[in-house]
Parts: C-alpha cells; structure tokens; sequence
C-alpha cells in the first residue's frame, strides 16, 4: 500500500496570515462509530474535534474523552516550540511550529514538522473496535536529543453537548507504575493513559484553560468558547530514530497492553490492505482505493443497542449499520440503503451487506424502517416515507450481486407486508391513494421526505401530498416485489403487485407531466391543493431506478433541464436558480442553513443518480460518464482529506459544507467511477 499516499501540501508555510489548511479536516474512525478528528493545522475548532471520541453503551453514547495534546519541543540550545493546538497552552500562533508537510499513507494521517535539522513525523490511529487512540512520534533525523512534551488537554461531555457545558465536578488522577487513570463522575468510563517510549516522565502540573475559542462553532451559531483541564504532561527524550507513543483509551488493561504500539499499528495497517484485497480489482489503487478506505468509515458494529445485539447473534447473524455521516450523524434508515451498494457490493464486503439488510429487517414497524437512530437512545425514530422504499432497492441491488436468494426468500414476506401497510396507511399520512393508486404521505410538524430540514416547529421543505421520488420509488419497490413473487411461484400476491404497479405508472405520467417547464412536478395534490413546478433533483429518481416509471419519451426533456439547471461539478443542486427560495449559499445559524439546506444546496450523492439516468439516456458511453465525477475526485483534497462532504455551496466555488464526512457521498462516487471504467 506504500503507493496510497495523498500528500496535501509540501511547503513552508509558517504564519497564520498564509496558512489556507485551518479549514481542512482528516478524521479516523474505529469501526464502533468512535472517531478522532481535527484540523490538518491541529487547531481545535470544532466542539467534536478530539483526539479520542469513545462509542458507549447507551445512554452515553459517543463521548469526548481526550479532547487534544499540546505538543512541546525543546531543542538542545534550550529554545521551545509548539506545534498545532496553541488553544491549548496559550502560546500565540507565532510560538508555534507549522506543519510542513500533511498527508495520508493508507487513509491515515501523518504530520511532517522540520526545525533546525530535526525531522519529527507523528501518526495517529485507532485499533478496529477499541475505543482507543495512539499517537505515535518518530524523530527521523536530527543531532543530539529532542525533548518531547505532551500535554493531555479534556473535557468529559457527549460529542453532542456545547463546548460550555460545565466539566464534571471533579476530575480524580490515579497513577500506579507507568498507568495514568482519570475519572469523572460515577457514570461516565475511566480515560486510561500510557506512554511507550525512551526517557519518559511524567510531571503532576493541573491546569485548567479556559475561554479557549472554537472557530466553526461560532460560525454555525453555537456556544464556541469552552474550557478543557490537564492533569499534567508527558515527556521524553527523543535521538534519531526514536519513537514515543501516548495511548489513550476507555478499554481495560489488558486490552490496552494486549501488543505495542507497532505491532498495534502494524495489524491496522494488515486490515486496511485485506480491505483493499477483498475489493474488486478495479478498485485497488488511485482515488477508487482511497474511496474503498473512506467508505470503511461508515460501516460499524454499534455497541449502543446491547439487547439487539444479543438477539441478532443469536439468531446466527451479526449486526451491522452505517453511520451516516461525521461528526454528527448516528445510522440513518435511507441514508444505510442508498449507500449500501457503493459501501459494501463495491468493495467486496458482501457478507456486511447481508447483515445490515437483516439488521434493518428487526426494526420493521407498522410497514417501515427507522428513519434514524438518535444518539445515546434503545430505540428508533420512524418519521420516513421513502427509507423503506430505497430498502426495496437496496435488497435489489444485493441480490443481483450476490445471488443470495436466501436472504430474499427470509424477507419477502416482510416485504409483502411493508407493500400492503402503504396500500392500506401506515403512520404519518403515508398510504396509497386508491382513486390513482400513488404514495401520499404528510403530517404536520415531520418532514417525511429526504429534503428533512427542520428547525423548531419550522418543517422547511414539507412536500406533503404525492412527491415525485416517493412515487419513483413507490413504483420501483412493487415492479421488484412482482419480480421476486413470480420466482417463489406466489402468483396471488404477485398479480396484485402487478396491477397496482400498472396503475401507479399511468397516473404518474399523467399527473407529474409539467408540460410547459418539459419536467416533472415535484408534488402533485399537495396540500394546498396544487402542483409544485419547482425544479428539483426528485425527478431524477423517475429515470434512475431499476424500473423507471417515467416514459421513456420524455427522458431526454427532463435530463436537458436537470443537466442545465441542477448539474454542477459535485453534485446537483436541490432547487434550480430562480426559484423565489432559492439560496445561493449555505452558512450561518442553524435557521440559516437550514433555510438553505434544500433550496440550492449541492448534494452530491445525487450524482449518482444522476449517472445513472444519464446513462439510460446515452447507453454504451460509460468513459463520457467519468467527466460528472472529476470535481468530487478533486475534492478528495478539501475539507474532510480523502473523504466526501454531505453539501456544497450551490454556486462556485461550490465551498464544501455540513458534514465534512458523508456516506452516501462517498458511496455513490465510488460506485459512479466502478460503473463508468
């Protein structure tokens, strides 16, 4: 894997007034939905920027348990630098030392820092399902000894809760042999500390920083200034060739001391090139590998539902979801089944597939999927009309893959009954219309469909009535269940399919037909009575899907005023200028964003589906398809390095914004270059 390196910059840059990388973000995650995640220039700006963000059992969740390590070089002519979190010591950015280089060898990052001959490269990693972090310090050349301070910086809260949430009331330090052991309140986990390395000491020096500033907090309109408390600092003394190595952790002793810190790394970096083995060949090296690393983010065991977990193991399986995006988001219902394929079919990782396809199956209530999973909570939230409908698709997609008729055979006849709570109406409002035989959904106060923003009792976009997707899918889902039903021969049922599929078909190319904008309604009887003519996305899904319902005579009208009015070069936007709500930039307060967040915004998992229509229009020319994806694959550099963000500013620059990890963007990119090759 020594070729899967993403070098970001390679200079000089040594002052606050040039240094552009305060923006950009790497992130490492531990495969239990725990993280660590920072700023390249290691400035804290984020309330979920930490070096070690540990997934719990519920009702804890994921929580902040070190938050940060304040870096001290002490030269041997006794001059002292620090590097990167200045908000933690107090030092003005000119007393610190810039990094000279950023890069990620195997989606890991390593920072390069050169002063006065000295060489230091340090890397970060979290063992696959620990809830632990090692931060490793190689001195590569250099005459005489480097001393190296290390200053644990925390502040024991959720990764949720604003910065200024009071720390607990005491922290406890506890120290036997070279084990450091750090205790909040009776209900939260011990942060347990070590240091592996030549020279090292430890001096009891408690500090508390306070009023400590947190840039994109203050931007988004949160509480932004916060303290965190140290019990003391590490040090030790470092000759060419030495490494030092702090491990933070909430695991046990002997799970900590389980192998050194090399042999630690050593079996990641093993996993990570068995994942790329594992992988289909044309996903192997370049952007494609990194994508395959990225993607691996998302997929975790959760370590929250314990009663779930019991029972799915002991029904044989294992359980699995997708966190659906960082920092923020827990496992989303839709946003697992749209990313299923790219995240799993397409990296070879088949057998995941399956689990989260049967996991989601446990949690059918009332004919529907969660739509989500609320951090530090047993059980899930059901307000989605169109998560158990891209669960159709999903299931689709991984049986044309795997072949795994098994599985299919299990949950058809939980499929059957997903179809005939929408026929007959389910929570929500979601239910088909028997005069037309389309998916209504809408109740006041929930946004049902992916275009969810929401703030207070302000639904943003509610699209209540028929919306166009909804519909797509609606379609989609029974044209497959006709499918399925005809091979396991259960004719009855599959002719029902059948003529509620043909109705659905001729009431939507009747009723969404916008005949003087030459595209697709995006709700029709919505609840004022009207059609909605805005121009959105939505449409798309009318030509994506496996089973298209749009007919095939209007593909090219409606692709020309996507491609002309929704296309940019990462994704599409949500609604096409010059639409009286239409925002050109996503930023600010909540209320802000959210007033903007499907208005314009640029998503780019849409791109996806935007492919795939456009190869239903332009079949066989797979290589011209490869030119929608440059801008994503170049943006593998920005925000989040090595990963895909949820949103973009709807005009250029097209500014990453909202999540600077998201899966289904990563997914479908990584699926959209595997089908263009």
């Amino acid at each position: 894997m020594t070729d899967l390196i993403r070098v970001l910059h390679n200079s000089d840059l040594s002052g606050p007034e040039v240094d552009p990388h305060m923006l950009e973000e790497w992130l490492v995650t531990n495969g239990l939905g725990g993280y660590a995640s920072g700023t390249v220039t290691g400035a804290i700006t984020r309330r979920y920027h930490g070096l070690l963000i540990a997934a719990l059992p519920n009702p804890l969740g994921r929580m902040m348990m070190l938050n940060g390590l304040s870096e001290r070089l002490r030269l041997p002519d006794g001059r002292v630098m620090y590097t990167g979190a200045e908000e933690l010591t107090g030092i003005s950015l000119e007393g610190t030392l810039a990094v000279s280089e950023f890069r990620l060898e195997a989606g890991l990052p390593v920072w390069r820092y050169e002063v006065d001959g000295f060489v230091l490269e340090k890397r970060l990693f979290l063992p696959y399902r620990q809830n632990t972090v090692h931060v490793t310090y190689h001195l590569l050349s250099g005459k005489g000894k480097l001393r190296l301070g290390l200053r644990p910086a925390m502040h024991f809260r959720s990764h949720d809760a604003p910065v200024c949430q009071p720390r607990p009331t005491l922290y406890r330090l506890n120290v036997s042999e070279d084990q450091f052991e750090i205790t909040g309140t009776e209900n939260l986990p011990v942060l347990r500390l070590i240091v592996h390395g030549p020279s090292t000491a430890f001096t009891f020096d408690r500090k508390e920083t306070t009023l400590i500033p947190y840039r994109t907090e203050r931007d988004r309109g949160y509480e932004w200034q916060g303290s965190l408390w140290s019990p003391g600092y590490f040090r030790a003394d470092l000759g060419e060739g030495d490494r030092t190595t702090l491990v933070a952790s909430t695991e046990e002793w002997s799970t900590i001391r389980a192998l050194a810190p090399e042999g630690a790394f050593h079996v990641e970096l093993d996993r990570r090139k068995l994942l790329l083995d594992a992988a289909p060949p044309e996903v192997r090296t370049g952007p494609a590998a990194e994508l395959v690393l990225a993607a691996d983010q998302f997929l975790i065991t959760p370590v929250g539902r314990a009663e779930d977990v019991t029972r799915i193991r002991a029904s044989g399986d294992e359980i699995r979801t997708v966190i659906a995006g960082y920092p923020w988001f827990t496992d989303w219902g839709r946003d697992t089944m749209i990313s299923l394929e790219g995240l799993t079919l397409m990296t070879g990782r088949l057998n995941e597939a399956g689990w989260i396809l049967r996991t989601f199956a446990h949690y059918i209530r009332d004919g529907l999927i969660p739509n989500m999973f609320p951090e530090g909570e047993r059980d899930g939230l059901y307000h989605t009309a169109d998560a158990t409908l891209w669960f159709f698709h999903a299931i689709h997609r991984y049986v044309q893959m795997t072949d795994d008729r098994a599985t299919l055979k299990l949950l058809l006849p939980r499929l059957v009954e997903i179809i005939e709570h929408h026929v007959n109406g389910t929570r929500f409002g979601i239910g088909m219309d028997p005069k037309d035989a389309l998916l209504h959904q809408g109740q006041q106060g929930y946004q049902l469909t992916w275009m969810d923003a929401k703030v207070g009792d302000w639904v943003v976009t509610p699209r209540r009535g028929k919306a166009v997707e909804i519909n797509a899918l609606w379609y989609n889902a029974l044209r497959l269940m006709e499918k399925w039903l005809m091979e396991e021969g259960q004719e009855t049922t599959m002719h029902r399919m059948s003529e509620t599929a043909d109705r659905v078909r001729e009431s939507f190319n009747r009723r969404f037909w916008y005949e003087e904008g030459g595209y697709l309604y995006d709700v029709v009887d919505a609840e004022n009575g009207g059609s909605d003519n805005a121009c959105r996305p939505n449409q798309i899904f009318a030509i994506s899907l496996a089973h298209p319902v749009l007919d095939e005579a209007r593909w090219q009208q409606v692709m020309d005023v996507v491609t002309d009015r929704l296309l940019t070069p990462v994704g599409l936007r949500s609604l096409a200028p010059g639409h009286p709500d239409y925002k050109a930039k996503y930023f600010g307060d909540l209320r802000s964003r959210d007033a903007a967040y499907h208005q314009g915004t640029v998503w780019a998992w849409l791109i996806g589906p935007y492919v795939d229509a456009w190869l239903k229009v332009n079949p066989g020319k797979e290589a011209g398809a490869r030119q929608f994806l440059t801008g994503l694959v170049t943006h593998l550099d920005d925000a989040c390095v090595g990963s895909v963000s949820e949103v973009y500013d709807a005009e250029e620059p097209y500014t990453p914004r909202g999540c600077v990890a998201q899966a289904w963007s990563v997914a479908e990119l990584l699926r959209c270059w595997v089908n263009t090759a």
